[in-house]
């Protein structure tokens, strides 16, 4: 008897185990859900005199956003950085590749809401921090770190 005590108590916390994991990765999901008002594209509208710029964000699933940062000379493309928002691990990345850089750099979400999210990574030289705030049609976007900071205001052109 005390054989099948065992083995049922067993079972009966490797279930416990298994739902806890499923309702995080559901918790992690619902979060990720948060991040949908992003998707589209968005211009700059506080670039340098002569520039301009924009980001576009598609979804490629329920778990993963990928996205483009762009800042053009008059016509001429000056820079791309190639964007990812997505789980691993059971967290929220925002990931960032940037042509001539070997790896990309890694930011773990560290707080999202409705309408706004923060990532950061205190190890990356600059910047440290990436905020995202939306506010109707605009957003905030803010890279900050070692007491510098550059914020970047776009508006909403396009919906995809």
């Amino acid at each position: 008897m005390k054989t099948l005590q065992i083995s049922f108590f067993s079972c009966l916390i490797l279930f416990i185990g298994m739902s806890c994991t499923s309702c995080q990765q559901e918790t992690i999901t619902q979060k990720f859900k948060k991040l949908n008002w992003l998707i589209g594209k968005w211009e700059r509208t506080n670039a340098k005199a002569g520039q301009s710029g924009y980001e576009t964000w598609s979804a490629i699933s329920d778990t993963k956003l990928t996205g483009q940062g762009v800042t053009l000379a008059g016509n001429e493309t000056v820079f791309v950085e190639q964007l990812e928002l997505s789980i691993k691990d059971n967290e929220i990345f925002y990931i960032v590749s940037v042509t001539g850089e070997p790896k990309p750099v890694y930011f773990k979400m560290t707080s999202i809401e409705k309408d706004s999210f923060v990532c950061e990574n205190p190890e990356h030289d600059f910047p440290k921090k990436i905020a995202y705030k939306r506010n109707g049609n605009k957003i905030k976007a803010i890279i900050s770190g070692d007491g510098k900071s550059v914020a970047y205001d776009f508006e909403k052109v396009e919906s995809r």
